[in-house]
């Protein structure tokens, strides 16, 4: 066989842009959601950040506009409906129709669940999971025209926590199995739209606020823990959001998993 018989490989598609498009990203005041926001700034989408604290979140756009990068500061509170709709029209005003959501906002408190109040679980429900219907709900007209020209993709930041058996995690876990499954369900409503939809479950994931979601007395177990078990760090988390959102239009990778190679 000479050269010219061997099989010609298929040149892959041509990476997506992102010069021309407009991010939202929730939690973006820091650890994974300011790491996604920093990376897709960089890579040239113009991105707004939203969390409850401005000091915060200009924090991380002078990080941003220090490299070049374009981004909008938009305090808001994702479990009001009046906020986030405010925060809807305000990303609007500025940048135009929404083409790339990233729904990270997160909390997480460890107890077990018979010792910790009802208003903390109330709370871990309405941020983790209702807060992602609302951002959602207010940015979809947006999303929708924007597929219609343009790739489109709806990001949500669950976690592997929602399927796994994990003692004082109980609400938590279950907030994000809640995630997780609506993400699903979203895929199979929008495809046909053209909004391309992921799920993505971190695990162990290091540069966040982890540690302090935990009980004081177990607070230095976490830090043992991730000397022996090298926590992934956030800007791996905002590589591989990178990726999925430059994928050619027509690929979609509706659920990913990140975690530490040792962990199981």
């Amino acid at each position: 066989m000479v050269a010219a018989d061997l099989p010609r490989t298929r040149r892959p598609a041509e990476a997506v842009a992102m010069t021309n498009r407009i991010a939202l990203v929730t939690g973006a005041a820091s650890g994974i959601g300011a790491a996604i926001a920093t990376r897709l700034a960089a890579d040239g989408a113009s991105v707004a950040l939203l969390a409850r604290r401005r000091d915060r979140l200009e924090k991380v756009a002078a990080q941003i506009t220090e490299t070049g990068g374009t981004a909008l500061v938009v305090p808001a509170d994702v479990t009001s409906e009046e906020s986030v709709a405010a925060a809807a029209t305000e990303v609007h005003d500025r940048f135009g129709d929404l083409d790339l959501l990233v729904n990270n906002a997160g909390l997480m408190r460890v107890v077990p669940f018979a010792d910790g109040p009802l208003d903390d679980w109330r709370r871990t429900v309405d941020v983790n999971l209702t807060g992602v219907i609302n951002v959602t709900h207010a940015f979809l007209p947006a999303l929708r025209r924007s597929a219609a020209t343009r790739t489109t993709d709806l990001i949500n930041v669950s976690s592997i926590a929602g399927e796994r058996i994990n003692p004082g995690m109980a609400t938590y876990g279950a907030s994000k199995a809640a995630v997780s499954h609506l993400t699903r369900t979203l895929r199979a409503e929008l495809a046909g739209e053209g909004i391309r939809v992921t799920d993505l479950e971190p695990g162990m994931i290091g540069g966040t606020e982890l540690a302090d979601s935990f009980p004081t007395e177990l607070q230095s177990m976490v830090n043992d823990l991730r000397t022996t078990l090298p926590a992934v760090p956030v800007s791996e988390v905002a590589e591989l959001v990178s990726y999925v959102v430059s994928r050619p239009r027509n690929v979609n990778l509706p659920r990913l998993i990140i975690q530490p190679s040792k962990e199981v």
